[in-house]
């Protein structure tokens, strides 16, 4: 067991220096030392922490999903009216054209995402940016305030298995989330609760496609 311990520790160790080693683009720099952390936290967690990932959930893609399309990696570009005044640029380049890199981290909460759910505890759908397909619906089985309050403490809106509208996330074995038709989301970093998906605000931001 303790070389087994040690030989997985030795991979781990291997796999996050080639992910930090990747980092580059001066643009994504404020984000690159969130990134390599969630990356940290991933591979321990599904490494070393099994028993607090669902059995059911996440449901996996193929790597096949992202490739390039008409658009990066999706058919079209990012909604031009997003909503909570997300910046269209910065949603276009982290949904189309990114694998590793976010939003900065509390970006949401500059947004009038906060000021729009203040006075309510019905849960609030999330499109995706690009396709306007449903993706996430928050809070459920917590309050506003739950959701919001673990949000901050991570930068980004977390979302948990049964808040995932699973008819269009996907997410990859080195668990990026992302959306079936391309669109990178953000994400998954296990926690002693399960499944947190972390996901960017501007990637959720569309307008429905039924309206």
């Amino acid at each position: 067991m303790k070389l087994l311990n040690l030989t997985m520790l030795s991979v781990v160790g291997t796999s996050l220096l080639r992910s930090s080693s990747a980092f580059g683009p001066a643009a994504f720099s404020r984000t690159s030392a969130a990134s390599t952390n969630a990356t940290q936290r991933n591979m321990f967690n599904r490494l070393f922490g099994a028993n607090t990932i669902s059995s059911e959930y996440p449901i996996m893609a193929e790597e096949s999903v992202m490739s390039q399309k008409g658009h990066g990696t999706s058919q079209s570009p990012v909604q031009k009216e997003l909503r909570w005044n997300c910046d269209n640029e910065t949603a276009d380049r982290i949904c189309n054209f990114n694998r590793h890199y976010a939003e900065f981290g509390g970006y949401w909460e500059s947004t009038t995402f906060l000021s729009s759910v203040k006075d309510t505890d019905q849960p609030i759908n999330f499109y995706d940016s690009v396709t306007g397909e449903l993706l996430f619906k928050a809070p459920i089985g917590r309050t506003m305030d739950e959701f919001v309050k673990e949000s901050k403490s991570h930068g980004w809106p977390s979302f948990r298995d049964e808040e995932v509208v699973w008819d269009h996330v996907r997410c990859l074995k080195n668990g990026e989330c992302i959306s079936d038709s391309g669109t990178h989301l953000g994400h998954n970093l296990p926690d002693g609760s399960g499944n947190r998906y972390c996901i960017n605000l501007v990637s959720v931001a569309g307008q429905s496609k039924d309206e």
